[in-house]
């Protein structure tokens, strides 16, 4: 392991950063974000799953604590929660769902010849499954499970 790198550094570099923006131009803007660049909002997301944040707010709240190492970890400028917001809410998905698309082509690839791992699955459909809890109020939905006053379900 090298030393003195962050994690999402070192995770960073194995993402083919050419056909993330081939996928950026095939689904071009029409007015491109100047404060957010396409790539870092990736990285914030990529960071957001891998730290189990629970919200942008959280996960902005983290970045900024490290902000004089974000620069090191491939994100460019500050992180305010209202870009990130508008990013995702605006951009083009298919973006990220090329992206993770041609990620999973290249796991089959490294793993054709074995038969215990992704080799079997070349013929089947292999999904990227993300999950979230969303809370609900106890004194609306009985039902909810609750943990510490509080009531949720987890969405696939």
């Amino acid at each position: 392991m090298r030393e003195g790198r962050l994690v999402l550094a070192q995770l960073s570099d194995h993402l083919p950063w050419s056909e993330f923006a081939r996928c950026v131009q095939r689904y071009r803007p029409r007015y491109p974000s100047k404060s957010l660049s396409h790539w870092s909002q990736l990285l914030c997301m990529v960071f957001a799953q891998l730290t189990y944040r629970s919200s942008l707010r959280d996960t902005v709240t983290c970045l900024r604590s490290q902000s004089s190492k974000l620069y090191h970890a491939g994100i460019r400028g500050s992180i305010a929660r209202s870009t990130l917001a508008d990013a995702n809410e605006r951009r083009d998905a298919r973006i990220f769902q090329d992206f993770a698309l041609h990620l999973i082509a290249q796991a089959r690839a490294l793993y054709a010849d074995e038969p215990t791992l992704l080799g079997n699955a070349n013929d089947a459909a292999i999904y990227a499954v993300d999950s979230t809890v969303v809370d609900l109020c106890l004194g609306l939905f009985a039902w909810a499970p609750a943990s510490k006053g509080r009531a949720g379900v987890k969405m696939h």
